[in-house]
């Protein structure tokens, strides 16, 4: 570094960095036990400033070597004031005292797991042995027993803590690392540390700094703000300011804020309010009557197998179904009823429809709302938890969110619904490239699916739409077209906010929460 350089650097020193610095002669190496000495710094004080220093090229490590350190744990301390569970026990049985593992643990206030482990290893020295009753009794060996080798070691270890580990005979570092590991890190009698002992010597910056430093005389005291106290007593005078370097950053703020995929929610929640449409909600917990039948799914539909819907255990099923939706929604699937169709052709089971099950599509919110007198014409929208059986992987969730929605009107017809579904994809999902691809549906007809293609994934399938059929729409007291569509909200989120796996979008790590730059314009 130049001259100039080096009063720029000797200006923005801490004093913890001047302390270390003058522990140094200009030629010689010191140990950290050294600079400890000389400079009155603490261990940890001495680290933080090393660690600058060496940041700046003003120090080195010449040298550097681990010492494991021995010390009690507060299980340790424990036992030298009580003795080990294993003397406690053996000096109790010696003393002519009776009781059970059940009384060890009800009355000396030790630990079940701690318990069970001493009296197992005591049996395994074959030391004691269990009476009638589950009485501990000594053994013939555990009678003439006396050895507490692990209570001396603890208070050899007392004594002389922190102590070197190699500084102990062979067999009692043994006794130490295996009773490190015995009972796990947080039960283990002793505490094994590693502290690293470092030979420190300037550099030539280092040394060049130092006689700058000794040349200016030594600064006793620093300060960092300039105080009203100060400028009273002309105390200011007598101090040196530390220099600000406007070049750091300033602390992060972590400010309190919505989860990513809330926002999104929120968000897609604003823009079916802000196009005009109207909320609708409905519950959970579903009969299979609003979840399939009112949409016209026969009961012998295969997604009806327990491996797609989550039926629920108590209760069974609901205690009845709305009318005069059931006898007319039943009529449907038996012949059609009024609706000029032929229906499926089976005898409709009223008491499988009763049956209670997690909501498995937002269809059956939608279902809910034909049935409730809907305006006409009228726009709908939900935003609705789903629960299907499926294999979790980057694309696919056991439960997930759609936005279901409806339009009724006289006027309303397959070109309306393709229009609005680009819509939703251009301006929920941020997608780029669309395609519509034909599908089929029990309860809408012609149907459609929009799949949109992801930067990383390739193309996904958001969901699917259509007409509803008059066997939906008729049985529901409803007499005009009417458009529907349920999309899978939570793969348009991975579209919208550039996730490459579904799981991510429920994410508790803080930094993503914190830090996701969500882009919803």
């Amino acid at each position: 570094m130049t001259t100039s350089e080096l009063q720029k650097l000797l200006e923005s020193l801490h004093p913890l960095e001047h302390k270390v610095l003058l522990s140094f002669d200009r030629e010689g190496a010191l140990s950290a036990s050294d600079i400890l000495a000389k400079s009155g710094l603490d261990e940890s004080r001495l680290d933080m400033a090393s660690g600058w220093l060496q940041s700046k090229g003003l120090l080195d490590v010449k040298d550097e070597s681990t010492t494991s350190l021995v010390s009690l744990t507060e299980t340790g301390k424990e036992y030298r004031e009580k003795g080990t569970p294993e003397m406690r026990i053996m000096n109790a049985l010696k003393e002519g005292k009776q009781f059970t593992v059940k009384d060890i643990i009800q009355t000396w206030g030790m630990d079940p797991s701690e318990v069970s482990s001493t009296v197992g290893s005591l049996k395994q020295a074959s030391l004691v042995q269990i009476a009638q009753g589950g009485v501990l009794a000594l053994t013939a060996t555990g009678s003439v027993y006396s050895s507490y080798d692990d209570y001396e070691l603890i208070k050899e270890v007392f004594s002389r803590e922190p102590a070197e580990l190699m500084t102990f005979h062979p067999d009692q570092q043994a006794m130490l690392q295996a009773n490190f590991h015995k009972r796990g890190k947080s039960k283990g009698i002793f505490r094994i540390t590693e502290k690293k002992n470092r030979l420190y010597t300037l550099t030539s910056d280092g040394k060049e700094l130092l006689h700058l430093i000794k040349e200016r005389g030594v600064v006793t005291e620093e300060a960092s703000a300039l105080t009203p106290e100060m400028l009273k007593q002309g105390t200011w005078k007598n101090k040196k300011f530390r220099a600000y370097n406007i070049a750091l950053n300033p602390p992060r703020q972590s400010i309190g804020r919505k989860h990513p995929y809330k926002e999104f929610l929120d968000f897609v929640k604003y823009k079916f309010i802000g196009m005009g449409f109207e909320e609708m909600r409905g519950p959970l917990v579903e009969s299979e009557f609003w979840d399939m039948d009112a949409l016209f799914m026969p009961q012998f539909h295969p997604a009806r197998n327990i491996h797609d819907v989550y039926f629920v255990k108590n209760p069974v099923a609901a205690k009845e179904i709305e009318e005069p939706f059931g006898k007319r929604v039943a009529a449907t699937h038996k012949d059609g009823g009024k609706t000029g169709s032929t229906g499926w052709r089976y005898a409709f089971d009223l008491d499988r429809a009763k049956r209670l099950i997690l909501r498995s599509q937002g269809t059956a919110v939608s279902a809910r709302t034909l049935a409730s007198g809907p305006k006409i014409p009228g726009k709908y929208f939900s935003i609705a938890r789903c629960f299907r059986y499926d294999a979790v992987d980057a694309t696919h969730a056991p439960d997930f969110y759609q936005v279901e929605g409806i339009v009724l009107g006289t006027d309303i017809n397959f070109k309306t619904l393709l229009g609005l579904l680009k819509l939703f994809g251009q301006e929920i999902a941020k997608a780029g490239e669309f395609q519509f691809r034909p599908a089929y549906f029990p309860f809408t007809e012609p149907s459609v699916e929009l799949h949109v293609k992801h930067p990383e994934l390739g193309w996904m399938e958001l969901g699917g739409a259509g007409i509803f059929r008059p066997e939906v729409t008729k049985p529901l007291g409803v007499d005009v077209p009417v458009i529907a569509w349920g999309l899978g909200l939570d793969r348009m989120a991975m579209v919208a906010l550039g996730i490459q796996d579904i799981r991510d979008l429920f994410s508790r790590d803080l930094d993503f929460i914190r830090t996701k730059k969500i882009q919803l314009g």
